[in-house]
């Protein structure tokens, strides 16, 4: 029976990928500008922030050198994320030949989509490589001297998955992403230095299109895991169906460890987020605060044979109101690497939240302060997920 549905689960994948784990900060970048400059057909780049900093400067020199040299450069940003940018960079770009658009995310149209964000992260490059994350474009991502990146994660994947999301990209440019087409996977030759033949399957969270697949392989990971989970979540205020998950799975024994900010550079959402701890340590779930700088990073994985990496933050507005992308890995190597380097991440750099530490420095004052947040986040959450309409799934 465990076998069958192993192989069920096997079966949603698509397979011969090379993979790579990407810290964010300068490794991150490097691998950017790499595929930028390597591109020889065509580039997608679809984000939320893209700042006229030193950090984005470098990116677009890169970008207009590639369309200056044939390649189709596609640009979309997020006009509330990256809105900065709003007076000079379409000159900048349409003068190199360029292709930029912005994603509006408060629309007024039939379906009223209000608060709608492209929160994804996506680069893909001539439909066979591509780096999904959550690492924006701007210096705060980016290794500065005496500045440190946030903490960040991204996959850097070759293989059938680029070709996928050469065409989700492209949907979604073309205001295109009502009709589904069944994609055939391609083969490729993979870097023999990466990864290689990974199991790897695209997730989307769209849910005003009816896209809900990576909420429902967070719903699949608390359902599957038999051992342990490893969560890492910048903004963790998962909703009640998410919770009610995490409990079932904590009470048949599975162990979870969430690593959340310890320094954020949203003070409400922290608050709010604290305001879950005593549910959390209540239900035997263990809770680091990651302590050096600004935890950005999504990232979850289970049982040592499955992550998840991409732009989904464990909280409704995720799960409702943002375009998210996310990339499953399903292989035991890979798996096990990673849940090495967070481990690591949890001894090194983390503070350990018990209950009698959380007692000790938690008073009544405090903890109404927290559900003060909590419910300001909630409400919060709910006016921006509010919509009047909901487009029809396609199936």
């Amino acid at each position: 029976m465990k076998r069958n549905r192993h192989q069920f689960l096997l079966s949603q994948y698509h397979h011969n990928h090379a993979v790579q784990l990407v810290h964010g900060g300068k490794t991150y970048f490097d691998k950017l500008i790499a595929m930028i400059d390597g591109a020889s057909n065509s580039i997608h780049l679809q984000t939320y922030i893209y700042e006229n900093d030193e950090t984005g400067q470098q990116v677009t020199q890169a970008l207009v050198a590639a369309a200056r040299r044939g390649v189709a450069v596609y640009v979309l940003l997020d006009s509330y994320g990256s809105d900065g940018w709003k007076q000079s960079w379409p000159a900048v770009l349409e003068a190199a030949g360029v292709h930029f658009r912005w994603f509006s995310s408060v629309a007024n149209n039939q379906h009223f989509y209000i608060g709608r964000r492209l929160h994804h992260k996506v680069v893909v490059a001539d439909a066979q490589r591509c780096l999904v994350g959550g690492v924006n474009i701007s210096n705060r991502y980016n290794d500065l001297p005496n500045d440190p990146a946030w903490l960040d994660w991204a996959l850097y994947c070759e293989g059938p998955a680029a070709a996928i999301l050469d065409v989700v990209c492209l949907r979604i440019w073309q205001r295109d992403v009502s009709r589904k087409k069944r994609l055939t996977a391609q083969q490729f030759d993979c870097d023999a230095s990466l990864h290689n033949c990974m199991p790897v399957r695209v997730r989307r969270n769209d849910w005003v299109r009816g896209h809900v697949q990576i909420t429902r392989s967070y719903l699949e990971m608390f359902r599957e895991a038999q051992s342990h989970i490893i969560m890492m979540s910048s903004y963790f205020l998962p909703g009640r169906k998410m919770r009610n998950a995490m409990q079932q799975a904590a009470n048949r024994g599975v162990r979870i460890c969430v690593i959340t900010a310890g320094k954020s550079d949203v003070k409400t959402s922290k608050n709010a987020e604290r305001y879950l701890y005593d549910w959390m340590l209540r239900h035997n779930m263990q809770i680091y605060e990651y302590m050096p700088h600004i935890l950005h990073g999504k990232l979850s994985t289970y049982d040592g044979k499955w992550v998840t990496v991409g732009s989904f933050n464990v909280n409704n507005l995720s799960t409702f109101a943002s375009v998210e992308l996310n990339m499953d890995v399903l292989n035991n190597h890979f798996a096990q690497d990673v849940e090495a380097q967070l481990k690591d991440i949890m001894q090194h750099q983390c503070t350990l939240v018990d209950n009698d530490s959380f007692a000790r420095q938690t008073k009544w004052y405090h903890r109404l302060w927290y559900r003060i947040n909590y419910d300001f986040i909630r409400i919060t959450f709910f006016l921006f997920t509010f919509y009047f309409k909901q487009e029809k799934r396609q199936h």
